[in-house]
Parts: structure tokens; sequence; C-alpha cells
């Protein structure tokens, strides 16, 4: 089979289909995207009662939501010593916490509206690509369990066979509660539940500029897209990667990341259950790590930063036999085996690499997902929703300091992005 720069979830997913209707003239609340994020907020605010507008650019789910490796994580990007030390133990606690109650959310709605999207609770294996880095792993464990009663497996470097059938690592770590899914069905399936629930999806919808506007005795906003105007009490920013000039204030705040995936053929049985025995979400230790698992079908599914510039054809092409390097590198038994599909998506890290919600400007947005985003957008689009709807959900998430770059270097166009690259590069090589 030809190489095919296509997204291969795709090819497993139908998706709703929009009418081609006009904008309303008012909406309750616009909700900017249609992504994990708007459209957990969407299905929330309209069983709530509220006339919602999601207002989509592309399609459903055309962004990182249906781009990713499907992996739903427990913990955040960064380590939870480096959490306490920014932000306390009490405020860490409540994070962690939140980020185990996103693996729930996720099953949840999953649940309720049946969406056939392959979750399953398989967990997650990080994997130590320095004994250094597997030396950490029995402190992290030690602190998580003490701090925020939760339980991690350490594995030794002997025992590793166990997890994955690769020989290259010094250990792993396993977290049980994490899970798997099939992230364009997923999205699919929640863009299914907002428009049961009463939203109204709006997708080639492009906004353009969102202003302060009073209409009929009341404060709101007047979104201007390129399909007409409308009018919303309330805006909901939910781009992520994505983010645009519309919003430039957040657009400062948020560095896009491209991130890259091959998928095989569908492998033998045997030779599957060989590369991952207990079918983990996998990541490594680097900070241009690698990611990988087996897809429902045997596939074997291998992602990573292979460029950091967002993608366009020539950043997919190049990252294709960097990944394909990087699979035989973990995996020699694949040596042989051909790589179907090549795609790339565009993940959003703020200059912190913490997830951040609340209101900026009087919108309210929820981003910086930083790779951990099926479960923690879900989670943050619900929270959000709850919070516009006028109650007062906890979210440890909103209000903690939202850094711009140092000195106001960056107007949302990466041109640091090589030297970002090659400094992690650098982080990697001596740790």
């Amino acid at each position: 089979m030809t190489l095919l720069e296509q997204n291969y979830w795709l090819t497993t997913t139908d998706f709703p289909t929009t009418e081609a209707r006009p904008l309303p003239d008012r909406a309750d609340v616009a909700v900017i995207g249609a992504g994990f994020t708007g459209l957990s907020a969407a299905r929330t605010l309209a069983k709530r009662g509220a006339k919602v507008a999601v207002l989509e650019s592309e399609t459903i789910g055309w962004g990182a939501s249906s781009r990713n490796g499907g992996m739903v994580l427990t913990g955040m990007k960064l380590g939870v010593n480096k959490l306490i030390s920014m932000y306390g133990r009490e405020l860490t606690r409540r994070m962690y916490a939140a980020s185990l109650a996103t693996i729930d959310c996720v099953e949840q709605i999953i649940h309720d509206e049946a969406i056939d999207c392959g979750f399953s609770r398989c967990g997650h294996l990080e994997v130590a690509c320095k004994q250094r880095h597997f030396d950490d792993y029995a402190r992290q464990a030690e602190v998580i369990a003490r701090e925020f009663n939760h339980q991690l497996r350490v594995v030794q470097k002997h025992e590793l066979n166990s997890e994955i059938g690769s020989t290259i690592y010094y250990g792993g770590m396993v977290d049980e509660v994490s899970a798997g899914a099939n992230p364009a069905r997923y999205v699919a399936g929640l863009a299914r539940a907002a428009i049961k629930a009463g939203a109204e999806i709006f997708e080639h919808t492009r906004v353009e500029a969102l202003q302060r506007e009073s209409s009929q005795g009341e404060s709101g906003w007047k979104v201007t897209t390129s399909r007409g105007t409308l009018w919303a009490r309330e805006v909901f920013v939910a781009t992520s990667g994505y983010t645009s000039k519309a919003t430039p204030a957040l657009q400062k705040k948020i560095i896009p990341i491209g991130s890259f995936i091959i998928t095989t053929g569908v492998l033998p049985e045997k030779l599957a259950h060989e590369l991952s025995p207990r079918n983990r979400m996998i990541y490594d230790s680097k900070n241009y790590l690698y990611y990988y698992r087996l897809t429902p079908d045997r596939r074997m599914l291998f992602g990573g930063r292979a460029a950091f510039f967002p993608e366009n054809d020539q950043t997919i092409r190049r990252s294709a036999e960097i990944l394909r390097r990087g699979m035989i590198d973990v995996y020699p038994q694949l040596r042989h085996t051909k790589v179907e599909y090549v795609w790339g998506g565009t993940l959003d890290f703020a200059f912190d690499i913490m997830p951040h919600a609340g209101q900026l400007d009087g919108m309210y947005y929820a981003l910086g997902y930083a790779g951990h985003g099926v479960a923690m957008a879900t989670y943050q689009g619900r929270k959000m929703a709850e919070l516009i709807s006028g109650d007062k959900p906890e979210n440890p998430f909103v209000g903690i300091p939202f850094p711009g770059a140092p000195l106001g270097l960056y107007n949302g166009k990466p041109w640091f992005l090589p030297f970002a690259g090659m400094w992690y590069k650098f982080l990697d090589w001596v740790s």
C-alpha cells in the first residue's frame, strides 16, 4: 500500500452532517471551535437550556481533536515536584485530583451518550530513556502516593518485557487509570450529543472579529464571521493550537507546536501482543518525546515532535521518515513493516506548559493542554460551561498566573520554534 498523507482515524469515522443554514441573530453563548473543549461545553450548556451556537472555521473535529493518538491520560505535562514548587501542595493536590477526574468525565460522557469509540481503561506506561529518568520514577510515585493518594507502579528494567517488547529502556512506570480511545469517533460522538441536546453547529464559519456590543439592553458580543454576524451574551474560546488573531490576547499566550503520527498496516496478532502485551498507551521520558500504542485493529501508531512547526505538506513528509526511524529504534521487529498513514496536528502549549481556563478581556476560554487534551479538554469544556451557567465549579486551573512571552517578544507567530526544538534536544542529551 502506498503511504497516504491522511489521518488514519478519519477512515474509521462518520461525522454528523450539519445543515447549511443561516446564522441565528442571537445566541446565549457563542462557542468558538468544534473540538473536544467546545463540543463538551456546548453539550453541557444546551442541556442547561442555553441557546448555543458553535462556530467552527473548518469542520467538526478538524483540528487536534481528531489528529491525536487517542491517549486519555492522567496527570499533566509537568512533574509533580515541579508543580508543587510552582503552586504549593494544596493547589497541586487539587490539580492532580482534577486530572484524575478528567478520565471519569470522558468515560461518563461516553457511557451516557453511547459513543462507540473503543474506550478502554488500559492504563499508560511511561518508559525511561536514561537511568537518571528511571531513578526519578520512584521519587515521583512516592510523592503521588503520599500527597495525592494515587498509586503508580514502578517497573524495573528486568520486568519491562511484561509491558513492552523493546529492550532499549531503563524501566517504566504504570498508571492503570489512563485509557485509550479512537479520538475521531469520540469527537464525532460529542458533536452528536451536543446537537441532540439542542446546540447548533456551524461549520466553515471562521470567527474574524469580536467586539463588545449591547443588544436589547443586554451587554454582550458582536461576533463577526466569514458567514455573517450574530450577537451573543457570552463567548467561549475553545480553539487550542488553532487560536487566531480574532482573539489576539489569547493568541499571544499560546504556542502552536506540531505533532506528527504514522501508523503501520495491520499487524499479526502474535507480533502485536509481543510489542505491547497489555495494550498500554506508551510514551517516553524525553522532552522531545515519542508516544505510541496499538490501534483497535492492531496497527502500531507512533507519534512525536518530529518537527516543531505546525503541520504542512513539507513537515508531514519529513516527519514520516523521522518517525519511522524512531519506531524501528524502539521496535526493530517492525523494520520490514510498511507504514501506511502519516499526518500531523497542532498542539497548544502555554509558556508555563500548564492548562489554563477562565476569563480574559470578558471572554471565557480554556486551552493549553500540552498533549493531554483528550481528557482535560473534555473536562474543561464541561467545567467552563458550568461557570458560564452561573455555577461555581471546582476548577483549580482558573485564576492561576497565565504568563505570556518574556519581554513581550511574541505576537502569535512562533518564530522561535527551531531554537526551542534544539534546546529540548540538548536537554534530552544532557539529562
